[in-house]
């Protein structure tokens, strides 16, 4: 069952970790010591000699390095500020289906090469947008058209990349499934990982256990890729604005620790549930609707860095705020703010966030059809 908010922002608003993507590496090293020493001596009356042979001892040194692939771990200094005007790096052409063109961006991954991949809502496909091309995107998921067919896909809302797969994982919202789509060329359909789930937002943490948000069931999930069985991490005690309650679940982020932060959309909050824990912690909003800065409205995309600064798409204020760790009181907005419109400084409906390894910001403006990247000063 689909949402939808009517206001003035858009006729149809339904609402939306992250995720940025950084590398971690571990090296293994071993070492290999070989030493022989022979000693041989011969004597007679007449003189002694000693002979001593002795063979250098011998090192080997053998790296292996493993890399993977999270939207954990990118640093962020507690004082970073942004650049105010922002820089269109997809879209920005006007609403529409061409490959220059979104229709209603939502969720967004931002890969370490700065490629960045888009759920295109309206137009039923995932878009990816490299570096050295701002100008056009490339359809890598769906495109068909509006369907439920494998090589189709129906209001995507969220995307994420599994390196350890290479394929993209989609939310397919109006289908009410999970996708998986390889990212080799001349991929032309995808596979159902979950089905019969109103999902709306997911993740993955560093052990490749999916979280997946179900607004229906006002609910979040947790599950291995290879089983259809799941684990309830959050919410599932019914609609209600309670600690173990959600009201439309969207986005969600999981940290190192396997804390779970939810974008409460209906309550106006973001949630943060530590592991295998029965209620939440808020931890930004829940003051209500508003715009003051102890309020949210309406949030969706977020984010979580290493120091465990909070950042959330502020959508209906217009907004990116940042809530840094143990102040639950108020935030600060770090970009847009100043009124709705399609300026370089303004959004119409922020659905999600990401950032770059660099601590750049990239942010899905909806109503605005483009993304938006902030550069870190």
């Amino acid at each position: 069952m689909c949402s939808y908010h009517l206001t003035t922002m858009t006729t149809y608003t339904p609402t939306t970790t992250t995720t940025t993507s950084s590398s971690s590496t571990s090296t293994t090293t071993t070492t290999t010591t070989t030493t022989t020493t022979t000693t041989t001596t011969t004597t007679t009356t007449a003189t002694t000699t000693t002979t001593t042979a002795t063979t250098t001892a011998t090192t080997t040194t053998t790296t292996t390095t493993t890399t993977t692939t999270s939207q954990q771990g990118v640093n962020i200094s507690a004082n970073a500020k942004w650049s105010q005007n922002g820089v269109t790096v997809a879209g920005g052409h006007g609403r529409g289906d061409a490959t220059n063109q979104l229709s209603g961006p939502h969720g967004l991954f931002v890969d370490d090469d700065q490629t960045v991949v888009i759920a295109d809502h309206y137009n039923h496909r995932i878009m990816q947008w490299t570096n050295d091309d701002t100008t056009n995107g490339q359809v890598v998921a769906g495109g068909k058209g509006q369907g439920n067919g494998l090589h189709q896909l129906n209001g995507p809302t969220d995307i994420l990349i599994d390196k350890e797969t290479d394929s993209f994982i989609i939310c397919d919202r109006e289908n009410q499934r999970v996708v998986r789509w390889s990212r080799r060329s001349g991929t032309t359909q995808g596979e159902i990982l979950i089905d019969n789930i109103y999902c709306y937002g997911l993740t993955m943490d560093e052990q490749r256990y999916l979280y997946v948000s179900d607004y229906e069931k006002h609910e979040v999930r947790r599950y291995q890729l290879s089983e259809k069985n799941s684990t309830l991490v959050t919410g599932g005690n019914g609609k209600g604005d309670e600690l173990n309650q959600l009201n439309e679940p969207h986005y969600l982020f999981v940290d190192r620790d396997h804390s779970v932060y939810v974008s409460d959309n209906w309550n106006h909050r973001v949630m943060k549930w530590n592991k295998d824990t029965k209620e939440g912690i808020v931890v930004a909003g829940g003051q209500g609707q508003g715009n003051a800065l102890t309020q949210l409205s309406y949030p969706d995309g977020l984010f979580v860095d290493t120091l465990g600064t909070l950042y959330v798409a502020d959508s209906w204020n217009d907004r990116v705020i940042r809530w840094t760790q143990g102040d639950k009181e108020q935030g600060t907005a770090i970009v847009g703010g100043n009124g709705r419109g399609a300026g370089e400084n303004q959004f119409n409906g922020p659905r999600d966030l990401s950032f770059d390894r660099h601590g750049n910001l990239y942010v899905a403006d909806e109503n605005n059809n483009r993304v938006q990247r902030f550069s870190i000063e």
